[in-house]
């Protein structure tokens, strides 16, 4: 779609929003279509397209456009990501611009530090390098420039996958199977999801790969008590539902209350009649430790960066600092202790976090088995095998995109045993 000034307009309002940060980068695009309702499904995608190559790109687009202005950065987007020629671009801008168009063209980024290459803050380009080696950070920065696939969980409660998959390519969906997660769906494009018939009576919901197989790492069964402890919208709480063939008792506990009320209309279309949610006033609510000593198995899947979205949500990246991400740590350690209360002796404790980091990963679950001997850690690859998934990443599960085709996560499991 070739750009006009009306819809440049639109385009840097909506990415002044979203780089003001008041929230989430995908919210502030939503809510400019609301304001804006006669915009059309091509000038919407467009918008929201350009807006979140922007937010991928935010620093070398930067360096090219020798500034940060939304406008700026629009206009370097056009050139140097959507590549359209600068005389198209240069019939929509003001004259005293078109020189820059120019420039913008002509800039060379090789020649520009590495992190500004790979649209990173300096302080998580070189954390990557520490901690994986510069060929594995590089391949890790430029798969998160990647746009994400969009990943379906079909609700094993209502449906088969191989039913479900047959029927989105009756209705033109392309979709082929997930490579790991026995119950997920890849869809080639990005489809309005939201309005197909699987979604709207419950047979599917949009998961991505990794956050399935974080089930997966639970494994809850039939009868079970399971506490989801950090729930938010109930992803993977139906997915645990599910496996549980809506048998047992399933509790979804958040600390918000807005968040949990985002699983009730997903919870009405699952089917599910297990799920229990209960919004705590902290991770140490009475209500939690009344169930002390009583679950089969928790999951813990902490508030973190969300590093490992960066394909999805690339303003998270510009949103935290080192000494932020030192403050989940701290936190994700505080809310694990608080939920290591509630498995029975035999149980199982999955802390899970969608990070690429080790101060948000490997560093949690260590310490914490320093400090909790009642506890030993669970070998993730072994789990996953005895479900038939073949994927050996170790006694941790570490997920990353530019191996594995999904959101990064980190994962540890542990039983109690005393």
């Amino acid at each position: 779609m070739r750009p006009t000034p009306t819809l440049l307009s639109h385009t840097v309002s909506a990415l002044a929003e979203a780089m003001r940060m008041h929230g989430a980068a995908d919210q502030a695009v939503s809510r400019h279509f609301r304001e804006h309702r006669t915009l059309g499904q091509q000038e919407r995608a467009f918008i929201a397209e350009t807006v979140f190559a922007v937010l991928r790109r935010r620093r070398s687009l930067a360096a090219i456009a020798g500034s940060e202005s939304p406008r700026a950065l629009v206009l370097a987007a056009l050139i140097r990501i959507h590549g359209f020629s600068v005389r198209a671009v240069a019939d929509v801008v003001r004259d005293k611009e078109r020189d820059l168009l120019e420039h913008m063209r002509a800039v060379d980024l090789s020649v520009l530090p590495m992190a500004v290459q790979q649209d990173l803050p300096d302080w998580l380009w070189d954390r990557l390098i520490a901690e994986r080696g510069e060929a594995a950070a590089l391949a890790m920065a430029r798969s998160m420039l990647d746009a994400a696939p969009m990943d379906v969980r079909v609700n094993t409660f209502k449906a088969e996958r191989s039913a479900v998959l047959e029927e989105l390519h009756t209705r033109g969906i392309e979709a082929i199977v997930t490579p790991y997660a026995p119950d997920g769906i890849r869809l080639q494009e990005k489809p309005a999801i939201n309005r197909d018939p699987a979604y709207l009576d419950g047979r599917i919901e949009v998961q991505d790969e990794g956050s399935q197989l974080l089930a997966h790492i639970v494994a809850a069964r039939r009868g079970e008590m399971v506490v989801d402890f950090c729930a938010g919208a109930g992803g993977k709480t139906l997915a645990l539902g599910a496996m549980m063939r809506n048998s047992g008792r399933l509790y979804a506990f958040d600390v918000s209350a807005k968040r949990l009320s985002g699983l009730d209309p997903r919870l009405a279309r699952s089917g599910l009649s297990n799920v229990h949610p209960i919004a705590l006033s902290t991770e140490n609510d009475l209500r939690a430790k009344r169930l002390s000593g009583k679950i089969d198995r928790v999951l813990v899947d902490a508030p973190c960066s969300g590093f490992g979205t960066l394909r999805r949500n690339p303003d998270l990246k510009w949103r935290f600092s080192a000494a932020d991400v030192t403050a989940l740590a701290e936190k994700q350690a505080r809310i694990l202790a608080a939920a290591s209360r509630l498995p029975k002796v035999g149980g199982r404790l999955v802390f899970a976090t969608c990070s690429v980091l080790r101060e948000e990963g490997e560093d949690v679950a260590e310490r914490f088995l320093e400090t909790h001997p009642s506890y030993r850690a669970l070998s993730c690859a072994d789990i996953l095998l005895a479900q038939r998934i073949p994927l050996e990443t170790g006694a941790y599960l570490r997920l990353d995109p530019q191996t594995h085709g999904c959101d990064g996560f980190f994962a540890a499991a542990f039983e109690r045993i005393a």
